[in-house]
């Protein structure tokens, strides 16, 4: 690989993760100012927790259709379409002067906000094979990353600052900014003669095609709840860091900073081992990973009360074996269809995603009262994603592949 060819994919990478930001900074960055946003609004706890299940609903239905949609018209033209409609959302959900109105404008965010990362998985695999495709693929993972740590972080300091309404204005600031970059630097990689049919018994063919394939269904629902044994922690970071742990809302670098220290590194080592290693070997390594990081969180907390480090650090090793596991799984279940990369992509995001919207809206808060239910549902999250894996594997091991 050339220097600049090596340049060229680093611009990509750092677009394309930023693009992908918008998801995680619509979760994240009003996370510290949900209880301020709900009293201001006069809505209860659990009202305004609607507010990010809403989000998450729509995020997940909507990719069912990014990932189609650009398989039809092209990578480009659906990122700058949902760029722009995002910070349009934004200032609404920044205007709104009631609940039923923020949720509207949410719904709206969640629409638009998925369609960076669904996209940019297919732009990726339109472009590089292999392990050069897991290399860029994993750039992308680790620069994505900082986001997480970066949006409670941002979102404390405009709360206290500017009050709530602050926090959706800089996400609408981030959606024109990202419009701007992508009708500069983002390139066309799909072809027109590569293109599908945009028809709904097209669109519904192609889903029925990937989704009546055990395989696909299997590794999907394995990426889903491997990453749910650590979203748990997510919409329970208030309850978590405030009330079990005694922090201020300025304070989520705590929770974010070494969860998302191990999606970067895991990332990274993702990367380095790509190419070296077979890809069942970088996942059986990731998934002992995360059994170690799970079975500590569960050990400490049955013996010992919530406390800094020690709560924190079992996020760290498991996300460091969930970033291991996640791309090469992605790239494999890709494969699988080489001419419908965006709708395999459309539905392992949605899969995930309405996954991660039934434990933001249902299972986390059934949980978050004690760090000890949260470490057994962690654990149990992740044992169901191994046994999707060894399912898969049975079935490959059955067929003689």
């Amino acid at each position: 690989m050339t220097p600049d060819t090596r340049r060229t994919d680093f611009r990509l990478a750092m677009l394309l993760a930023a693009l992908a930001t918008l998801g995680p900074f619509s979760i994240d960055t009003f996370l510290p100012a949900m209880r301020a946003i709900g009293a201001s609004l006069a809505a209860s706890p659990i009202a305004i927790q609607q507010a990010l299940t809403v989000y998450l609903f729509f995020y997940g239905l909507m990719m069912l259709w990014h990932g189609a949609i650009s398989d039809a018209v092209g990578r480009r033209p659906v990122v700058l379409a949902t760029t722009l409609l995002f910070a349009l959302a934004s200032l609404g959900c920044a205007l709104a002067d009631d609940l039923p109105t923020l949720l509207v404008f949410r719904a709206l965010q969640g629409i638009c906000g998925g369609a960076g990362l669904i996209v940019g998985r297919a732009i990726i695999r339109d472009r590089l094979a292999g392990a050069a495709a897991q290399k860029l693929m994993s750039q992308v993972t680790m620069l994505f990353s900082l986001s997480p740590a970066i949006a409670p972080v941002v979102g404390g300091w405009l709360f206290g600052a500017f009050g709530w309404h602050s926090i959706f204005v800089f996400m609408a600031l981030i959606g024109a900014a990202l419009f701007v970059a992508s009708a500069a630097a983002l390139p066309e990689t799909l072809a027109p003669p590569s293109r599908q049919k945009l028809a709904a018994t097209t669109l519904l063919s192609n889903y029925w095609q990937v989704l009546k394939k055990p395989e696909f269904d299997l590794l999907a629902l394995a990426v889903s709840f491997n990453f749910a044994g650590f979203f748990l922690y997510v919409p329970s970071a208030p309850v978590f860091l405030m009330q079990h742990l005694k922090l201020s809302p300025q304070a989520f670098l705590w929770m974010f900073g070494p969860a998302v220290s191990g999606i970067m590194f895991g990332a990274f080592l993702s990367g380095r081992l790509a190419g070296r290693y077979s890809a069942r070997t970088l996942v059986s390594f990731g998934y002992t990973l995360m059994f170690a990081a799970a079975s500590a969180n569960l050990a400490y907390h049955l013996f010992f009360p919530a406390a800094l480090p020690w709560s924190v650090l079992p996020l760290t090793l498991y996300t460091i074996g969930m970033s291991v596991v996640a791309p090469t799984i992605t790239l494999l279940l890709m494969d699988q269809f080489p001419h419908l990369r965006g709708t395999v992509s459309s539905l392992q995001g949605f899969t995930q995603t309405m996954l991660s919207s039934l434990t933001a809206g249902v299972i986390s808060p059934l949980v978050w009262g004690s760090p000890l239910t949260l470490a057994a549902a962690m654990f149990a999250m992740l044992t169901t994603g191994f046994a999707m894996r060894t399912l898969f594997r049975r079935r490959l091991a059955a067929a003689g592949r």
